[in-house]
């Protein structure tokens, strides 16, 4: 038997540029009530960058939130309705300042389950091509090459956190043997 929850009530608790929050009454499927507090969000699409000499390239930016500086690919959020593939070349440009001739769907990650609706879209892109780099106003971060291998060592000794950026690498790896 599937499991799922029904929604009874919603009562939106905030809305800002970009999340909304719910505060939602649901029945379960036992007959009983429940409240769940979900944080909307449009979605993400991120980009894995590799070169035809195996070096990938990553971002290094601080994230207030967490409050320190991480490891990332390039991504961005998406617009309400936006493609991801198109947001995800479009990251690739504006932070890495580069262009692809292949793209590789590497799945979509849910990265906060309990509470919250965002999805991550992830690609590699191949045959890069140098670009202008173009950064939003508040974007401020260091693009960094590396060999997958040593980025690949990163998310196991705990260096890279960031969720996205563990999926994209350790996938991107084992669909090529080399995790």
């Amino acid at each position: 038997m599937p499991h799922t929850e029904t929604m009874l009530e919603s009562k939106e608790i905030f809305a800002g540029r970009v999340i909304r929050v719910t505060y939602d009454t649901v029945r379960l499927e036992n007959g009983n009530t429940s409240t769940r507090e979900v944080v909307h969000h449009h979605g993400g699409a991120c980009i894995l960058p590799v070169d035809e000499a195996g070096n990938v390239y990553l971002v290094r930016q601080f994230r207030y939130a967490i409050g320190e500086e991480i490891w990332e690919l390039p991504a961005g959020k998406l617009e309400a309705g936006e493609d991801p593939f198109e947001a995800a070349k479009r990251e690739l440009g504006e932070e890495c300042g580069l262009t692809a001739d292949h793209f590789e769907d590497l799945g979509v990650v849910y990265p906060t389950v309990g509470y919250d609706s965002e999805r991550i879209y992830i690609w590699a892109a191949t045959g890069l091509h140098p670009a202008a780099q173009h950064l939003d106003e508040d974007e401020f971060l260091d693009v960094v090459k590396m060999p997958l291998e040593k980025a690949l060592a990163l998310v196991l000794d705990g260096t890279i956190r960031d969720s996205k950026t563990q999926v994209g690498l350790m996938k991107y790896a084992l669909l090529r043997g080399k995790a």
